[in-house]
This record gives structure tokens, sequence and C-alpha cells, in this order.
């Protein structure tokens, strides 16, 4: 059976996970009366939930005799990890984009990555059903995109085809018969290359291991693309390092191969296939798995640096452990550690104490993502507010600057500028207006983009669309001012009252509300002020012996904000720490009791 390798990737929501369920379908993977479920590839409770593909996965189609093997990527940078990995273990790739949004900042951030490697694009202009689709504009945009990035003439002599993925069709022409996916099916085999690697079935075997998974009956899963020569379950294979070091010898215990959705167990792994293998205890993405007569590692793509970096600390506020069951230092370490181990894109180190860890990654989403993994988990968590890294070039201080894509209606275009480019320190690069909507391109350093994105939405009334991309390393650009407002400190231990709060609304808006749990040291609300105010939440009403001439009229309390978690870790200055429960999210200051947090004010 013939074997194509395929890529699809994307900017966020532009309908890669849905062309992937269609392509599924079609191919006949699907009994007619099987159940399945909306963006099947989306597996994790957290990618249904936001509708985003967090971890890149693989599936494989058969089509007139040949098995496609398609990988689905994330589109978000933050995962930018996993999408240079895939790429390495393929030979051609799909790139969606949406008629009416054209290529967008991952586009370019995925394709760039894919032309370096050589790939040549198939091009897919979907949602080209919708009202506002201009696809001849998309398409040329495309062209100019790779032209931007260097596209060799190959490349640039890319086929497009025009799609609707939700509605199942593919066609070469925009006013085709509108049926069916089999155009793309017959461009993905005609198109891209079969595996260079076949050829090299008589040599020793080599697999590149580009994701860790785990299964609950077999272990610890390595995947990626077999490079050369073939293995039997149960012979003895070794894992080398990036630098050539053998870390482990061990046996084969299992080898899965994608067959539609599910992994099935196959019996021999031949060079050009995408395979899973068990059996190993410490070998882990990056190292390759070779026989043991093979003495040089295989390349390995290097992985962007990490730019901003949380500290994950143990919950110590009087709350702790009142809902979750992982509490300790020692399980927090190693819940990261395992973390770190399969996703590349992210370091942890120990603090000296050994009660915090430092974890640097690419973003807050995929901090945010981690958190809310862990707390779904049963973890307790007391994290800081996210800071960036710095880089010493050429004796100088360097700090990570993004590339911001921002789409907004007219209206607000001009607020949005001057918040970027005042107090954040961005620097305007291009602004083009287009039927009502401006779409504004800045280079913006990752310090003043903290935080920024409610503020955005907020100030677009929740139009606006804000996307993000690492960019290069500049000179440092001086101060960036944090928050303006202080907050309200409860002063006592105890559960929150109505009529106290009710007093206190004048001061600020409140982040809890009454019959609440709250210590000394919480974050209860924001000061209408600039100083940080302390109050007491639990004073009820004095009784007396003398009736009021009128009833008391109930005491009704303005709804208080709640914040999620992204928006938490971005609030908190660089004195909080946001407590994170598997229940409860709460804000607090770093040292609880007042006096300690004087005397470190004034070392500070």
């Amino acid at each position: 059976m013939d074997l194509r390798n395929i890529a699809i990737i994307a900017h966020v929501d532009h309908g890669k996970t849905t062309l992937v369920d269609e392509l599924l379908k079609q191919s006949g993977t699907y009994r007619e009366n099987q159940a399945t479920t909306e963006r099947a590839m989306d597996s994790n409770d957290l990618e249904r939930e936001r509708g985003i593909t967090i971890l890149a996965k693989a599936t494989s189609v058969e089509w007139n005799n040949t098995r496609i093997n398609i990988v689905d990527t994330p589109g978000h940078a933050d995962f930018g990890g996993e999408v240079e990995r895939i790429l390495s273990m393929v030979d051609g790739v799909v790139l969606l984009v949406d008629a009416a949004e054209g290529p967008m900042p991952q586009t370019k951030f995925v394709t760039s990555k894919a032309l370096a490697l050589g790939l040549r694009p198939i091009v897919v202009l979907n949602k080209v059903d919708k009202p506002d689709a201009e696809p001849d504009r998309a398409l040329d945009e495309v062209f100019d995109l790779f032209a931007n990035l260097d596209a060799n003439e190959e490349q640039l002599d890319f086929p497009a085809l025009y799609a609707s993925g939700r509605n199942g069709w593919c066609d070469a022409e925009l006013d085709g018969p509108r049926k069916d996916l089999s155009a793309l099916f017959d461009l993905v085999v005609d198109h891209v290359p079969a595996p260079a690697q076949i050829a090299q079935r008589e040599e020793p075997f080599k697999m590149l291991a580009t994701t860790l998974g785990s299964d609950p009956f077999i272990g610890r899963l390595l995947t990626g693309r077999v490079e050369s020569g073939t293995l039997k379950t149960g012979e003895t294979v070794k894992a080398l390092s990036r630098e050539g070091d053998k870390i482990e010898q061990f046996r084969v215990t299992k080898i899965m191969a994608f067959r539609g959705l599910a992994q099935s167990p196959i019996d021999v792994a031949e060079a050009g296939d995408i395979v899973s293998l068990a059996g190993m205890a410490k070998a882990t993405v990056a190292d390759t798995i070779c026989a043991p007569e093979v003495e040089t590692p295989l390349d390995a793509q290097p992985i962007d640096p990490p730019t901003i970096t949380v500290t994950f600390g143990i919950n110590d506020s009087p709350l702790s452990g009142r809902d979750g069951k992982k509490v300790q230092s020692r399980v927090i370490r190693e819940r990261l550690m395992k973390e770190a181990e399969s996703n590349v894109a992210i370091r942890v180190t120990d603090t000296p104490g050994g009660e915090a860890f430092e974890v640097a990654g690419r973003g807050e989403l995929q901090m945010g993502v981690l958190i809310e993994n862990m707390r779904r988990e049963g973890f307790e968590l007391s994290i800081s507010r996210p800071q960036v890294l710095f880089q010493e070039i050429n004796g100088q201080r360097h700090e990570p600057i993004e590339e911001v894509t921002i789409d907004v209606d007219d209206e607000y275009s001009g607020s949005v500028i001057e918040k970027i480019t005042g107090a954040r320190k961005g620097d305007l690069v291009e602004m083009k207006q287009n039927g009502g909507k401006t779409r504004i391109i800045a280079h913006v350093p990752s310090r003043g983009l903290i935080g920024y994105h409610g503020e955005f939405l907020t100030d677009t009334r929740g139009t606006g669309v804000l996307n993000r991309v690492f960019h290069d390393w500049a000179p440092h650009k001086g101060p960036i001012p944090g928050r303006r407002a202080g907050v309200l400190i409860s002063m006592e231990n105890g559960t929150s009252v109505a009529y106290a709060i009710f007093n206190l609304e004048d001061r600020g808006k409140f982040f809890i509300g009454a019959q609440e749990d709250v210590y000394q040291g919480m974050i209860i609300g924001e000061h209408s002020r600039e100083n940080d105010l302390e109050v007491n939440p639990l004073k009820g009403k004095k009784l007396t012996n003398v009736r009021a001439s009128g009833t008391d009229e109930n005491v009704r309390l303005t709804t208080p904000v709640k914040m999620s978690l992204e928006e938490a870790i971005a609030y908190i200055d660089d004195d909080e720490l946001v407590e994170v429960t598997p229940n409860a999210i709460r804000l607090r200051k770093r040292y609880l009791d007042p006096h300690e947090r004087k005397r470190q004010a004034r070392a500070s």
C-alpha cells in the first residue's frame, strides 16, 4: 500500500479540526451507524471547552489503496513547540486559510517553519460559502506571504482548492460541483511525495521521537516517523540523546500505528510510517530510538526559547488543603517534571528553599492551560505574576518582542494604537483599513502584553481580535507601568457579611460576595484609588433593643467581579499571588501579615 504523511496547518479557528472530521467520515473510517463526536480530534476536555487544539495528534485514512497519515496541529504560538517537531515527520502540508480573514499571524508562524523544511504546501481556501468571503484576495495574500517568507520556485507554484470543511466539500474551481472532498484526497496523493525513507528499509532501524504520550495499560509511548529500517515487536533497541550519549537500552513491548482515530498494534514498523513505541523508561522527545549498532543520532529541530517564567509554589494560605488532595511540594515537582518531559517548550527549575518552582514557557495561554489541568487533577498551588525572560547579547540586556496583529472596528482603532504605542512601548509597523475594519500590526515588548488582553476586549467592546507571535529580541525598552489601582485587603479571618460589603462598596469594586471564606491578607476587591487599603468584610450590624422607625431595607450588593484563571494571573502585581485550588481562584498578598508586608516593602 502506498503511503503519504501530511500535516494540516492553519491559524486558530480556520477550521483544521472540522476538516479532519470530514476527511475521516468520507474515507469510510467510521461505520455507517457509529456514534461520533464533533471535532473528534480535540479529545482533551480543555480543548473541547475552549474550542482550540492544544496537542498535536495523528490519524490515518485510506483512499484508493493509499494510506494517508494526517497530523492535526495547534494554531496558537504558545503551543508552537508541538508544531515545529511535527513538521519534521511529514512530507507535505495542507495550509488552510479562512477565505474571509486571509493569512493570519499563526499562519505566518507555522508556514515559515514548513517552508524552511522544504515542504511543498497545498493551499485550501476554507469557508468560501461565508457571506464576507473573498477567496481571490485571500489567495493573493497567501502568495505574497510565501514570497515574503523566501519560498522557492517550487513552493510558490502551489495548487489551490476551494472548500467548506463544515459542509464537507472541496473543489479545484470555485463554482465546482460541491459534492465531497475527493478533490483534496486526489491532490494529496498526486502532489505530496511518498516518504523518501521507504528506500532505506534495508538499513539499520532509526526513529526520531517527536511526541510523548502515555497509556494506562501500556505505559509510556513515544511517537515519531521511522527514518530507516524495520522494527519487529520484541526486538531490542537503544535511545540516544541529541549529543549522541546512550540513555538506555530496552525491548520494544508494543508497536502501535494510527488506523483511523484509534491506535492499533502492528507487528512490524517500516521506514516512512508514523508509529508509537512502548517499553522505554527514560527516553523522551527529541531522542533517537535506533538499532544497537547505530552510533549517530538524528538531527532534532531546534526549539524557540521560552519567553516568560511563572513561579509555582505550595498553597500556604489559611484555607489550604480544603479542596485539593495534592498539596505537597514533592507532588507538585513530580507533576511539573512530567510536563517538562513531554512538552519541550517548557523548562522547570527548582528555587532555593525547594517550596517553589520556576516554570518557563512560551506564553500566558500555555501556562494557563498547564495550571488549569493541574487544578482539575486535584492540585493546590500559589502562582506568581508572569515575568519576562531577558538575554544578554553583546553585553546588553535584550527582551523578547512580539509581533501583534489586531483586527478592530474603525471606531476603536485610535484607543488601541494609543495604548500599544504609549505606555506599552510598542512600535506601529503597519495599518490598513478595509470595509469598516482596521488591521494594526505592531512590535510590542512581551512585558507590555502581560495582562493586556482583558483590557483590549473592554476597549473594543469584545469585538476586537488580537493575535501575537514571537518576533525577535531587542534592547530593553525601559520601565512599563503596571496596574494603576490599589487593592482592598481583608484584615480578618472568617466569613464575609453582606452588611459590611454594602458599606464598603464606595471604596471600590469587590471580587467576593456575601458568605464567602476570607482570610487576613486576601485581596477581596480593587480600590478606587492608587493605594492599597485594609478593610474588614466581617463587620455585622450592631443590634439594639430600640425598634427602627422603618424596617431595615434589604441589603442589595453589586454583583462581584469574577476573574478567569488567566485574568487573575495577569491582574496581580509582583507582591501578590493567585491561590488556585480545584474549586476556587483567590487573589492574595505574598505576605499575609501586614507588619511583614511593610517590612518587605521597606527592604525592597
